[in-house]
């Protein structure tokens, strides 16, 4: 299938001539230095959100004015909170949910991906898989996320493309379709021919003005591309192209919505490289807002009435008031400023007021909205991580969960006078999801429990700065924690019962089991075998 023929209307398409079928919401996910940052930054580029290139990296004041919200991040210059970002290009509107980059990420970045309809996977082709990136994989399978593979920085020294798609497709168990193929890496970079349209996209690093300048052919085997290159590199890539065209299948579609197959650009981010290429196929393949698993029924993005979830809530937007902001993602419905919206568990009308859009690093009121955008909702802490909002129907959304901490630690509270305020903080903080919150039955010991450790400062600070107590984090006696549940009540009563000093319920009094280590973890779970133990809960 050639990009033309994907981006012509598919009147079979539900969502075809709808607002909402021009919108693809989607996220970056890879390891921290793989070019993340730099991708985002020239997608932006060419959708017109920035003018400059720079504008992402920059740690100017007028940057930690708009973006970095919390002293953590202007002390240490990283961005902890997800980002989002509206712009368009090719005919479509995107909605691009930036989530951080750095090693010590948190619950945010995997729950973010739960209002994402597909993703770019970004590869350093030095590198290949990384741990970080499997991880956020395995967090889009959940969802079958559609994923577009950008292996990046190919003008350096790299793994052989042959291998690095053997890894993809061993380690993440996805077929893949490359769509470009390199001709060389490092200091021998030529760029890359386009398995799709036959061109060849050529790559200088000394002469910056031939960066992505096009040498049109019919096929491989055409002259004109042979004598654009040097005689080695082309008889490599001629070979290389032919295998290609035998030893991968062809891009399917319907493979691909459904997060079975990955199509597969090379290129370099820093050097605007493969990137317009890549804007191009989500134009042209990605799927617009899909139907929403909900309970009773799933919500269909064409439905007139107005629903939505809210994935995250940010606290101190604004320094000079303590409001918060709900991100929500819309799944169906035309929304309008001003709106009144049920919340659905508590049965509250909430009037929306002032939604926000984000445009790159702005925000600004808007006064429509359409399914897959995401609206910044500012309330006083009513809205919490996983509610669902309607204009009245009972409809709970799912498939946004809590996920298993990976780090535990025990509270210490500096002043016993302050336990209220204590509980408060925490309970607001797990609403939130900065950090997971764990009673324990015996003792009432508080265990807090993040996914990276850059979250205990967050809470740290938060809990001093917002609610004036002052608390210690000592290691826990435990390292890892998993929901309980069983068929039989008797069996899990019975569990807790003879597992009682490692039992603690979480914010919404589920029971939870804290084990020590992995070893114990698998033991307990062979000794008893009714027992589930689960590593995410619906948030409810």
């Amino acid at each position: 299938m050639s990009l033309a023929t994907a981006t012509s209307p598919d009147t079979t398409d539900p969502l075809a001539g709808h607002p909402a079928g021009k919108r693809r919401t989607f996220a970056i996910i890879s390891h921290p230095d793989a070019g993340k940052t730099t991708l985002t930054e020239k997608l932006l580029l060419f959708g017109g959100a920035i003018h400059a290139a720079g504008a992402v990296k920059a740690r100017g004041e007028a940057r930690r004015a708009r973006s970095d919200w919390m002293k953590i991040e202007q002390q240490r210059g990283i961005s902890v909170t997800t980002s989002v970002m509206t712009f368009e290009y090719g005919g479509a509107v995107f909605n691009l949910l930036d989530t951080p980059g750095h090693e010590d990420f948190s619950e945010d970045t995997y729950r973010t991906l739960t209002a994402v309809d597909s993703a770019i996977m970004v590869i350093d082709a030095a590198k290949g898989i990384e741990a970080r990136t499997r991880k956020l994989f395995e967090i889009c399978r959940l969802r079958d996320v559609p994923i577009v593979t950008f292996v990046n920085k190919m003008d350096r020294e790299s793994k052989d493309p042959f291998a690095l798609l053997d890894e993809i497709a061993s380690t993440l168990a996805l077929d893949v379709t490359p769509m470009s193929w390199p001709a060389g890496s490092g200091r021998d970079f030529q760029g890359c021919y386009d398995v799709v349209r036959d061109r060849m996209l050529l790559f200088s690093a000394q002469d910056r003005e031939k960066v992505g300048a096009v040498v049109e052919c019919d096929g491989i085997d055409d002259p004109r591309l042979a004598a654009a290159l040097p005689e080695a590199q082309y008889a490599k890539l001629k070979e290389d192209v032919e295998l290609v065209g035998v030893g991968y299948p062809a891009f399917d579609l319907a493979s691909y919505r459904e997060g079975h197959l990955t199509p597969v650009f090379f290129g370099s981010a820093y050097n605007n490289f493969g990137v317009r290429e890549v804007l191009d196929a989500l134009v042209a393949y990605a799927p617009p807002p899909r139907p929403q698993p909900a309970e009773p029924r799933p919500i269909a993005p064409t439905e007139s009435k107005v629903s939505g979830f809210v994935f995250k809530v940010q606290a101190n937007m604004d320094p000079n008031h303590r409001d918060r902001v709900a991100f929500m993602r819309l799944c169906s419905g035309r929304f309008q400023r001003g709106m009144k919206l049920k919340q659905i568990g508590t049965g509250k009308t909430i009037t929306i007021t002032s939604p926000i859009l984000f445009f790159a690093r702005e925000r600004e009121i808007v006064d429509e909205a359409w399914p897959g955008d995401i609206i910044g909702v500012p309330n006083h802490g009513t809205l919490r991580v996983g509610d669902s909002l309607t204009e009245g129907e009972e409809l709970r959304i799912t498939g946004i969960p809590s996920f298993a901490p990976e780090i535990l630690r025990r509270v210490r509270l500096e002043d016993p006078m302050k336990s209220k305020q204590l509980r408060r903080a925490l309970e607001d903080l797990a609403e939130e999801g900065v950090t997971q919150v764990f009673r324990r039955v015996l003792g009432g010991d508080w265990i807090v429990g993040v996914v990276g450790a850059l979250q205990l400062d967050v809470l740290l600070t938060r809990v001093e700065v917002e609610y004036q107590v002052k608390i210690g984090l000592e290691q826990a006696p435990f390292e890892t924690a998993r929901w309980i549940s069983a068929d039989n009540k008797v069996d899990l009563d019975a569990f807790m019962a003879v597992q009682q000093v490692a039992i603690a319920e979480d914010r919404d009094g589920a029971p939870v089991y804290l084990a020590r280590n992995a070893w114990e973890l698998n033991t307990i779970r062979d000794r008893f075998p009714a027992i589930r133990f689960a590593e995410t809960r619906e948030r409810h």
